[in-house]
């Protein structure tokens, strides 16, 4: 079994985002193997979920003890994605290992990480248009038993399917059937829920899949620490800069793995990249000087013969 520094370096970085946000494991970890380490989809898949198992359980731990997770919610999501994912790891083997089937699985990869990356957009809109604070609190949210169960069995099957859905998709379905919780009252609740759905998923890898214990334990040295820092700073975590982050990556990501040459992945992000600082700049303005931000000082002495002139009005 061999380690490979580098793996540990970029896992350290994926678990870094994992624990501070919830989201961007499969989704990272996974498209990171195969197109910086050349490591075949099905094995790049069946190492990560295996890998997941010791991940997952030590952000979920400190939201627990943090008191942000909802034990009810959990279960309901639980019900729907533990079979799923295992099915998923089922169906992942039925695809073969073919040049064909590495082909199938990509695309399946890319699918799913466009669909996260664009619900994640799709809810950030919404969000700006409802002017909606999400200010509920996770012990008192109403659970809806059966979209939430739906809503676990499609991130467990594409979890067995592609490692990709637990922090990807699910989240952000969630945040849509609870529009008043915060991403970041969410995050303990999707790690915990992960962690019995991570060990269904990778107990099918086990049994069907390509686990490359070299690669996993890799894994496993540089994320299980990072993750560990970033579940303690997840309360203080800059949300609004750190998701648009995972939201690029997933996406360009997705895109590549659904056929998309370099070239034109280049200039397609590079393109959102401009457009992006133009959107800042338009909002922000950081142009503007502080005598444009804040209102004029009025002299002291213009206040004085204010004053004056007010009481000589009142007295006449």
């Amino acid at each position: 079994m061999h380690l490979n520094p580098y793996i540990v370096l970029g896992s350290a970085v994926v678990g870094l985002l994992v624990g501070l946000t919830g989201a961007g494991g499969g989704a990272l970890m996974t498209p990171m193997l195969i197109l910086l380490f050349g490591i075949k989809p099905s094995s790049a898949i069946s190492s990560d979920l295996v890998a997941a198992v010791l991940m997952r359980p030590v952000g979920a731990a400190v939201h627990l003890y943090k008191g942000t997770v909802n034990l009810r919610l959990v279960g309901w999501m639980v019900a729907g994605s533990v079979p799923m994912a295992f099915f998923g790891s089922f169906l992942l083997r039925e695809l073969g290992n073919t040049a064909a089937a590495e082909q199938k699985v990509e695309i399946l990869l890319g699918a799913a990480l466009l669909v996260g990356a664009a619900a994640m957009v799709l809810r950030y809109v919404l969000d700006r248009r409802s002017g909606r604070r999400r200010i509920g609190t996770i012990q008192h949210v109403q659970v809806r038993p059966l979209p939430t169960i739906a809503i676990g069995m499609i991130g467990g099957l594409i979890v067995g399917l592609t490692s990709v859905g637990s922090g990807s998709l699910m989240i952000v379905l969630m945040l849509f059937l609870y529009p008043l919780l915060s991403a970041g009252q969410l995050v303990g609740t999707d790690l915990t829920q992960a962690v019995p759905l991570t060990a269904a998923a990778a107990q099918g890898a086990l049994v069907f899949g390509h686990v490359e214990f070299g690669v996993t334990a890799s894994i496993v040295l540089g994320s299980v620490p990072a993750v560990l820092i970033g579940s303690f700073l997840s309360s203080r975590a800059p949300d609004r800069y750190i998701r648009p982050i995972i939201t690029f990556v997933i996406f360009a990501s997705g895109l590549k793995y659904v056929g998309v040459a370099t070239y034109p992945l280049g200039w397609t992000m590079g393109g959102i990249l401009v457009a992006g600082a133009a959107y800042w700049l338009a909002r922000t303005k950081p142009w503007r000087t502080d005598r444009e931000l804040r209102p004029e000082r009025i002299p002291a002495s213009m206040i004085t013969k204010t004053s004056q002139s007010a009481e000589t009005a009142k007295s006449s």
